[in-house]
């Protein structure tokens, strides 16, 4: 797919400067760094404790040891990108380290991200226009710790060029949030999922006689046992819900969180090149958009929108349209951009912060704040994921500082995560050789959990991988609902005669009886007679996707609005419409049953 639309002058020089940059970043970078940085991946792995290095804890075992130990030095509370990443600057400082997540690890705003770590188009081009030493700054780290994600888990990031031109990695989010999280576990952090926070917990300071906070009060959401999590220091990385631990600290704290929706949206892979994505900053908001293939798909995106904050964004048709409508302006005039092309879509919550210590608060930081609370709650929020690194470390600094805590500098960067050490780019070859696997299977495997692959059964910590949770998700959180709504909002009918005529052809090879619906029993005689097998309860979900007054039939007008759905290119993939195309071609193959055959008709 060539895309149409040329690059604004104004912003090439920037783009120009960001792809030198970034790739001496990538290149250069161990031998521009000081000689402890060039050390670092060395010192990590000859000198650091790993207690876990072949198996994990279980998750049992690990709430025992948050329940049983007596006092941790560090808590984080967020299984997050930056929370995860605090947990590991900790306990690789040798400090004791505990880590709750109250729902999976990555569930939130780190798994919803646009797939690309960055430096900061915007931030690079006011650096250069505006003669912004900050935003330079801000570039100059982002792109330091984006090298160094490319070293440290090369499995789940890799370079991909965008036309700006930009030179950007390829990303996938939640694996590397994961990764994170499984490196500080098997360096000797307890970790727990599923485990929430009830209420901090606090006692006064022998010296001032002050409330300080010194753990948390946490329930384990699956069997609702509670216990004390006992910390020398606490640390808030909750990201969108980072005022509602601080105002457990204190009711009278002001909100800093200033939540911003970005939706993303998937559509079909032709939309874009297989090796090559597109950015543009100007967009008719002000907001980035781009392509960026992903799994044989296309990612579009995004919007930047205020929100409430909730733990199950889901996707709103407006950011949608608004997505689709930008698409349109990139593509060839004979490419036909419709809603139905909107296989799958996201949003997630950008935690954007006012800093608390700054004269003009009502001004969003896009850059991460460190607030330490009266009580000594640490809270660092804001921040984009690239930088997590970083983040945790200066975090990690600040709290050490703050608390008097025993522990060296940070031994993060060059420290190589769960799966990279032994991963190569051919180590899916090596998975066909011995497993006899399939191709597909082998690079999925090997993309996912790099060296670790033997061990991907068990490292997720994974306990609620129930079908229907699934299902419900997909339906609510990855844009399903809005899809299903585009066939139930189509109130009109817009067929000619002669394809009405057709479809109702088809429609009556399944309602033999002539009563104007079919149902599951229909359909499956039907595929009975072409010797095609569907699972009963898969036959179902098809039907009912159509079913828009929900009486476990389809009737004729539903079909013919269907039909029409996509015909317009509401819809583009109809389980069913395939279905019954296929099966009628099928029967048309098949023909009149001969005498013959028939036994003579007797």
């Amino acid at each position: 797919m060539a895309f149409r639309k040329a690059v604004k002058g104004t912003l090439i020089g920037g783009g120009a400067v960001a792809t030198a940059f970034g790739l001496s970043q990538l290149f250069e970078y161990r031998k521009n760094q000081p000689k402890w940085a060039r050390l670092a991946y060395v010192e990590a792995q000859g000198e650091l404790k790993v207690p876990f290095k072949d198996a994990l804890p279980t998750r049992e075992e690990q709430l025992s040891t948050l329940r049983n130990t007596e006092e941790f030095d560090v808590l984080v509370v967020g299984g997050g990108a930056t929370g995860s990443g605090c947990a590991l600057d900790a306990v690789t400082r040798n400090l004791k380290t505990a880590l709750v997540e109250r729902s999976d690890f990555s569930s939130g705003t780190s798994s919803r991200s646009t797939k690309l770590i960055h430096g900061g188009v915007r931030y690079l081009q006011k650096a250069i226009m505006k003669l912004d030493y900050e935003q330079y700054m801000m570039v100059k780290e982002a792109l330091h710790e984006r090298a160094n994600l490319l070293n440290i888990a090369p499995h789940l990031s890799a370079p991909l060029p965008i036309m700006l031109p930009v030179y950007k990695g390829q990303h996938n989010d939640a694996r590397m949030n994961l990764a994170i999280t499984l490196t500080a576990a098997r360096h000797g952090a307890a970790i727990a999922n599923y485990t929430e926070v009830v209420h901090l917990l606090k006692k006064p300071d022998p010296k001032t006689g002050q409330e300080k906070v010194c753990g948390a009060h946490c329930r384990d959401i699956i069997t609702g046992q509670e216990f004390d999590i006992r910390a020398k220091c606490v640390i808030n990385a909750t990201g969108p819900f980072t005022d509602s631990l601080r105002k457990m600290d204190s009711q009278k704290t002001a909100n800093i969180c200033q939540p911003s929706a970005g939706v993303h949206i998937v559509i079909p892979g032709y939309y874009s090149p297989d090796n090559m994505g597109l950015l543009d900053p100007a967009t008719s908001d002000g907001r980035v958009i781009f392509f960026l293939p992903w799994e044989k798909m296309t990612i579009a995106g995004t919007t930047d929108t205020p929100t409430e904050v909730t733990a199950h964004p889901i996707p709103v048709e407006d950011d949608i349209n608004f997505i689709l409508s930008e698409v349109r302006n990139y593509l060839s005039p004979d490419v036909e951009v419709r809603r139905g092309d909107v296989l799958a879509a996201w949003s997630g919550i950008r935690p954007l912060v006012t800093d608390p210590n700054s004269k003009n608060t009502q001004s969003i930081c896009r850059n991460h704040i460190i607030n330490i609370s009266d009580s000594g709650l640490v809270t660092i929020a804001g921040g984009k994921w690239t930088t997590y690194r970083s983040m945790a470390e200066e975090t990690l600094d600040a709290a050490i500082k703050a608390h008097k805590l025993s522990a060296g500098p940070s031994r993060t960067v060059g420290l190589m995560l769960d799966g990279g050490k032994d991963w190569t780019p051919t180590l899916y070859i090596r998975l066909v050789q011995d497993y006899g696997l399939e191709n597909e299977v082998a690079q999925h495997l090997a993309a996912t959990y790099g060296g670790r692959f033997t061990y991907y059964s068990t490292l997720e910590y994974g306990l609620t991988e129930e079908l229907e949770a699934a299902k419900k998700f997909l339906h609510l959180e990855m844009g399903y609902k809005a899809r299903s709504e585009q066939l139930s909002k189509t109130t009109e009918i817009s067929l000619t005669a002669q394809e009405i005529a057709r479809y109702k052809k088809r429609f009556y090879k399944f309602d033999k009886e002539s009563r104007g619906f079919i149902t599951t029993v229909d359909v499956q005689q039907v595929l009975e007679k072409l010797s095609i097998q569907i699972d009963e309860n898969a036959l179902h979900e098809i039907l009912n996707e159509v079913d828009l007054n929900k009486n476990g039939q389809v009737e004729l007008d539903e079909f013919l609005q269907l039909m029409s759905a996509v015909q317009r290119g509401q819809i583009s993939d109809s389980r069913l419409a395939i279905l019954m195309k296929t099966a009628e071609e099928g029967l048309d193959l098949r023909g009149p049953v001969s005498v013959d055959r028939s036994g003579g008709g007797v």
